[in-house]
């Protein structure tokens, strides 16, 4: 089940959205950095019967708010500073060819890789560590052959990963499987 899909369902059956339960959870103190799950979770169960996993998505909005925002441009810098700046021209390089694919593409970073987007459904990763450079394509039924190996547990959000030893490595044949996983999108 997407996390849309638990909203959807919280909001069939209390007939609250996001909002009305942040507004709920502000009056109970149930909002701020000191905020446990267990304790939202409880209030919710109680009071609106919702089990585990429809609350801990609530949770996970209400966690999501009290965080300190951190602009993506930032994200970005941090994950490319120090010994992994080498990489951060490959990295660019890799943005421009995929927003060259069409407008729709975005850069979602987390704090361990950068995913890219098309209209909010990921199609690539891409991974800096100082030795190496992790580019990961989600690919329904391609065999990407020698260059690309399955991504086992290094991401589950991709189907292949090629390991970039070299800021040179990045041609046309990598760029390539980024249009085919954006085609596919």
């Amino acid at each position: 089940m997407t996390f849309q899909a638990y909203l959807d369902t919280i909001k069939a059956k209390t007939g609250k959205g996001p909002d009305d339960f942040r507004a709920l959870a502000a009056d109970r103190g149930l909002t701020g950095p000191g905020v446990k799950a267990g304790d939202v979770v409880a209030w919710l169960a109680d009071d609106f019967g919702l089990g585990r996993g429809h609350a801990m998505a609530i949770y996970s909005i209400l966690k999501n708010d009290a965080a300190p925002r951190v602009a993506p441009d930032e994200r970005v810098a941090k994950q490319f500073a120090g010994a992994k700046a080498v990489w951060r021209p490959t990295f660019d390089a890799i943005v421009a060819h995929a927003r060259s694919l069409g407008s729709d593409v975005d850069v979602a970073p987390t704090d361990s890789y950068v995913s890219l987007v098309r209209d909010g459904r990921k199609f690539a990763v891409v991974a800096a560590t100082a030795k190496r450079l992790d580019l990961g394509v989600k690919l329904k039924n391609d065999d990407p052959g020698e260059r690309f190996e399955p991504s086992g547990t290094w991401n589950a959000m991709v189907t292949h990963r090629a390991r970039l030893d070299e800021p040179g490595e990045l041609d046309a044949e990598l760029l390539g499987w980024i249009d085919r996983a954006y085609a596919e999108a």
